[in-house]
Formats: structure tokens, C-alpha cells, sequence
């Protein structure tokens, strides 16, 4: 009886940690933006799973004192137009492709642009490469997001 009760706490215990590691190789969840050109956060995005596909939405803006700290989408074109960035869906479309996520589109609010986009999973899941371009990935740049949660 010892030995059935030792071997399913042994197998509960192995699904969680298959579970747990599952998790860490799945882009949802908080990130934190870093500039590509300056080297310093710039928000809080949050990465959920909308039916098969990922969604990504601005929760926090880390501005400057002397900024405005509810800037709005005054470049958009679509209908994020003069929408707040906060609250506001940036990335979409984006599903699994083998060991990366591709087939997206990302909008950088300060330019109003939106770009094709692919993301992978780096350093055990800590990490998120996000990579924005026009025509082929050659021709973008990239940006590495750090998991918060």
C-alpha cells in the first residue's frame, strides 16, 4: 500500500514539473520591453493565448517625469487612432511555428507602423526575441523582452 501511494506522489510530482517547464517554453505571460536602441525598459506587455493565437497588450508605459504618461496612438492608422497605448493590443496574430512563434503583426506606437513579426524563446524561457519587419526578417530589427512572472 506504501509503495502505491510513494509511486502517485511520484507521478503527480512529475506532471507538475513537466507542466512548470511546459510553461516556461510558452511565450504568455508578462514581459518587459527593452529599447533596442537605448537599452532601458519601455512597458509591461502582456502576452496571452486568444484561441490558437498570441495576443500581446500594453499594461504599464515606463516614461520619463516630463512625458505623458497616457500618450495615445496620435501616428495609428487603423483603429487604435488616438486610442490610449495603455490597454492597447500590439501584437496579434502570432501562432507556434516548430521551435518559434511566426505569421504576426506588431504595431510600434511611437511611429504608428506595423510590421510582420516572429518571436523565440530564449535563456530557459527568460527571455523573448522580437523580431519587426517589412518583407523578409532581414530587413527589421529586434528587440529582447524579459519575463516578469
Amino acid at each position: 500500500m506504501i509503495k502505491k501511494i510513494a509511486l502517485a506522489i511520484a507521478l503527480a510530482t512529475s506532471f507538475v514539473s513537466v507542466a512548470g517547464a511546459a510553461d516556461s517554453m510558452s511565450p504568455v505571460g508578462l514581459w518587459k520591453t527593452i529599447d533596442d536602441k537605448t537599452g532601458k525598459p519601455k512597458s509591461l506587455v502582456r502576452i496571452a493565448d486568444v484561441g490558437g493565437e498570441l495576443r500581446g497588450t500594453v499594461e504599464k508605459l515606463f516614461r520619463e517625469a516630463s512625458e505623458d504618461q497616457n500618450p495615445k496612438c496620435d501616428k495609428c492608422t487603423d483603429e487604435r487612432k488616438d486610442k490610449p497605448v495603455i490597454g492597447m493590443t500590439i501584437l496579434t496574430g502570432m501562432k507556434a511555428d516548430n521551435d518559434h512563434f511566426a505569421g504576426g503583426q506588431i504595431l510600434d506606437p511611437n511611429n504608428g507602423k506595423i510590421y510582420k513579426s516572429k518571436m523565440e524563446l530564449e535563456d530557459k524561457g527568460k527571455k523573448l526575441k522580437v523580431r519587426g519587419y517589412i518583407g523578409v526578417p532581414m530587413l527589421g530589427r529586434s528587440q529582447v523582452w524579459m519575463r516578469e512572472e
